[in-house]
């Protein structure tokens, strides 16, 4: 139990703190949180991404006053349910109708209080690193009550923006080489992400899920990144790591999604059983965390690349897979039930892989009856025409400033 006193004190230092910090460099995420009256606003994303500094830029451009908390303080540490409602009396003193909070998922029960304030008229902004909290916990107490999106580390747009480039091949390996974290970009201190992932592993996962055998789980992960374009496959892995059941492995490759740490791509097939029964490609989600956990001691430029095609994918598209058949395609990108790109990524095209790029993008257009593809490389340029289609070959710095 925590008195509502030692409530104020936090809420003030918090916002005390949370109001001196630089706005910093303007999201193009800004304009596009939901707000709504009787709607809560949700933002996840992971850890660092910049998801406070978002509401800080939100609260300085339309909320002159709002309440701040960040639940994530070890001053909250054993926060309950009960002690909701000796927020909600200090919430009524001060006032105030616009609510900031961060990392309220931690507090168990939060989304009843939540939907309690949409009721009395709050305007409620919710930031989260967890991807559950768009679907079971809003899913039972906030249906239909709240709107959703998920912020991201930079862009390369806005990596290149914030760092003054030139768009080019040198800011494409320059954004390969730091990624989109801010902190790390203006520091360059890599201790920043080995402990944004010790972070992510323990709060996000092994707090949240009660997983103790976190030795298996930080050993998967390394695994995981390291294999970023691979194909990974629960029953394959059975005994890796001292973890004995593929029940397991799916729990954690959930876990690590839900953290938005990894993600993983199913093959595209009209049938969810065929999806689920085969592998799915794995990547990171960001580009520096590959560079500081990866335990390879390969460039593996190649991987890289496509992992930034899918970064870049991933921020206009929550329904990404990859096709297979007789050819391969690296990636298929659906909105509402409507494929919309297909697209191969190669770092180099030459005589040895031009076919096998060339015809499996092909193939994968033909089944999907789509007459425009795209082959992304480091630095060439060219287009193809077959049978009605068109192929783009495209340098990645080129496909990434492309209007979303």
């Amino acid at each position: 139990m925590i008195r509502q006193e030692e409530i104020a004190l936090v809420i003030d230092a918090q916002q005390e703190t949370f109001l001196k910090q630089d706005s910093g460099f303007l999201r193009d995420a800004l304009p596009k949180i939901p707000i709504a009256d009787s709607f809560a606003s949700i933002i996840t994303g992971i850890r660092r991404c910049g998801k406070s500094t978002l509401l800080l830029q939100l609260l300085r451009k339309d909320y002159q006053e709002a309440v701040y908390l960040n639940f994530d303080d070890i001053r909250l540490a054993g926060f309950e349910v009960t002690d909701l409602g000796r927020l909600h009396r200090e919430i009524e003193q001060r006032g105030v109708n616009v609510l900031f909070f961060d990392e309220i998922q931690i507090v168990i029960g939060w989304e009843r209080y939540v939907n309690q304030l949409l009721r009395e008229g709050y305007k409620v902004f919710i930031t989260g690193s967890n991807a559950s909290m768009l679907s079971t916990e809003l899913g039972t107490h906030l249906t239909g009550r709240h709107l959703s999106m998920e912020l991201f580390p930079f862009s390369y747009s806005e990596f290149i923006r914030f760092k003054s480039l030139d768009s080019g091949e040198d800011a494409v390996m320059a954004y390969l080489k730091s990624g989109g974290i801010a902190e790390y970009i203006k520091t360059g201190i890599p201790l920043i992400l080995n402990t944004l992932v010790d972070d992510i592993l323990m709060k996000d996962i092994a707090v949240r899920h009660s997983v103790r055998d976190i030795n298996s789980l930080r050993q998967l992960t390394a695994f995981l990144i390291t294999n970023i374009g691979n194909l990974v496959s629960a029953s394959k892995l059975v005994g890796m790591f001292d973890i004995k059941s593929p029940a397991t492995f799916l729990e954690y490759f959930s876990f690590l999604k839900d953290a938005y740490l990894l993600d993983f791509i199913p093959l595209f097939n009209h049938s969810l059983k065929v999806q689920a029964r085969n592998p799915k490609k794995v990547y990171v989600m960001d580009m520096r965390l590959y560079t500081e956990n990866a335990v390879s001691t390969s460039d593996n430029t190649g991987r890289r690349l496509e992992n930034l095609i899918f970064l870049h994918l991933r921020q206009q598209y929550k329904h990404i897979f990859y096709y297979k058949d007789r050819g391969e395609c690296d990636f298929i990108a659906m909105k509402k039930n409507e494929v919309k790109e297909a697209i191969q990524v190669c770092l180099s095209i030459n005589d040895e892989n031009f076919d096998r790029e060339y015809n499996g993008l092909l193939e994968a257009m033909q089944y999907l009856d789509l007459k425009e593809g795209y082959i992304i490389t480091l630095n060439q340029q060219d287009t193809f025409e077959k049978d009605g289609r068109v192929i783009r070959m495209l340098p990645a710095h080129v496909y990434l400033m492309s209007p979303a």
